[in-house]
């Protein structure tokens, strides 16, 4: 269709805003239930479900709990990937909602340990694999159906789309749990009851999430492979037989960003700069409204980020977006240690540019590495192993470092070397944006993503 044409056809325009809507919504409502588990982890669950453990460890434990559904993100992934490349995008779009928002709504509605002991920490564990299943599966679908429904050289503003949904998720969780602390249930009220009550919203979420994913049509793409009866058998097998060195490396550029942006949407920063024994010792609605705040520039500079990869591509934004997040890594704790919330805004704004730099062109720069037929289980799994790499146990490595080391420099270290490392595996990807991926072009999708590869 010519750009006259398209701009003539009012059913073209409504369906990609409707496309971009059901992407944004949906990833921002699975994101708000991700973080808020991250930053209760932080704020609350050591106290309330790993106490008897002691001080130290049940913060520890309970960081650990955020890690654990990342182990469990690459079953998620194979298994939406799976029948998203059998079946179609947008059902498992819709499933992977509902599952996230049902075990967030019940985390809600837990006994803590002193009132059934052991039980209470194992459902929480377990609800929170169930996260982890559906976040998996969640960021793929909705990748894809943003970037294949995409017009011709917007695929990274579009792919932007289910970014934004994880600073939007980000501020979301933090806004809540910043007017439950400072409004409603300040003080001990909060750790009574007052941290349910943004879990329990997520039952109204998933409604309004599911009626908008519900009336998306399907992936384009998808459409035309399911008319030609052209799906992979077992898309996992052929992905890791063909495709493994590519997924590596794609997973350990995700690792870098997925590192850093955990200091925030893990809870960590939340918890250090909390805590009334550390060396900042602020309060939890200053600091959450700060955490909300650099939420919205990290939705911004994700934001340019995607629209920006359509102009000069997907590997120069990210060159721009590792060197931005470098830099950063070494002014982030020195301006939380002041102890001033205004500097610890400050820390957390010109840390989130960066990350949003090296994450807005993800959805379009993971959909153009792997071939139509096998596309949704090869950026489904990828981006949970790299989670697994990246943010999985960031925040519990962090405490570790310090509560070892006793200085925040150790987590700089740590986050400088993983920028690195994806920085590297950037430069070791081909840049393919605008590549045709429609089943008409898989041979040309699978050959040449990695530089010494044939092209």
């Amino acid at each position: 269709m010519s750009v006259a044409a398209k701009k003539a056809s009012p059913r073209y325009s409504n369906d990609h805003r409707r496309v971009a809507l059901a992407t944004v919504i949906g990833t921002t409502i699975e994101w708000y239930d991700f973080f808020l588990y991250a930053s209760a982890a932080g704020l609350v669950f050591s106290h309330l479900f790993f106490e008897p453990m002691g001080k130290d460890l049940a913060i520890l434990v309970s960081f650990a709990t955020v890690g654990v559904s990342f182990l469990f993100r690459p079953i998620g992934a194979a298994l939406a990937g799976h029948f998203g490349d059998r079946i179609g995008r947008r059902a498992m779009l819709v499933i992977t909602l509902i599952a996230m928002g049902t075990a967030t709504t019940l985390i809600g509605v837990l006994p803590t340990y002193a009132q059934v002991g052991i039980a209470a920490p194992l459902l929480l564990i377990l609800l929170r694999i169930v996260q982890g299943l559906s976040t998996g599966g969640e960021w793929g679908g909705a990748a894809l159906m943003a970037v294949e429904h995409a017009p011709e050289g917007k695929r990274g503003r579009y792919g932007a789309f289910p970014q934004i949904g994880v600073p939007l998720g980000l501020l979301l969780a933090s806004g809540v749990l910043a007017l439950m602390t400072g409004v409603i249930s300040p003080g001990e009220a909060f750790l009574e009851w007052g941290w349910r009550i943004p879990f329990l919203l997520s039952f109204i979420l998933i409604i309004v999430g599911f009626i908008v994913r519900h009336r998306v049509d399907e992936s384009p793409v998808f459409k035309e492979i399911a008319q030609r009866k052209e799906q992979t058998r077992v898309p996992i097998v052929q992905l890791f037989k063909n495709h493994w060195l590519l997924v590596i490396l794609a997973a350990l550029t995700f690792a870098g960003n997925n590192a850093a942006g955990y200091m925030t949407t893990g809870g960590y920063i939340q918890n250090y700069a909390t805590n009334p024994e550390g060396p900042v010792g602020l309060e939890r609605t200053p600091v959450l409204l700060a955490v909300t705040g650099s939420a919205v520039i990290w939705l911004i500079f994700t934001w340019i980020a995607g629209s920006v990869s359509d102009k000069i591509g997907r590997r120069n934004t990210y060159i721009i977006g590792w060197t931005l997040q470098l830099g950063t890594v070494f002014l982030l704790f020195p301006l939380v240690n002041t102890g001033n919330i205004w500097f610890l805004f400050l820390g957390l704004s010109l840390f989130t540019m960066g990350n949003g730099f090296s994450y807005g062109q993800q959805a379009a720069f993971f959909a153009e590495l792997f071939p139509a037929s096998i596309r949704y289980s090869g950026v489904s799994i990828t981006y949970a192993l790299g989670a697994i790499l990246g943010g999985a146990f960031a925040p519990m490595i962090s405490t570790w470092l310090v509560q070892r080391t006793g200085t925040t420099f150790s987590v700089t270290l740590y986050l400088a070397i993983l920028t690195l490392i994806a920085f590297a595996a950037t430069l070791l990807l081909r840049d393919r944006t605008n590549i045709p991926l429609g089943p008409d072009h898989e041979e040309e999708q699978t050959t040449g993503q990695i530089y010494g590869m044939a092209s």
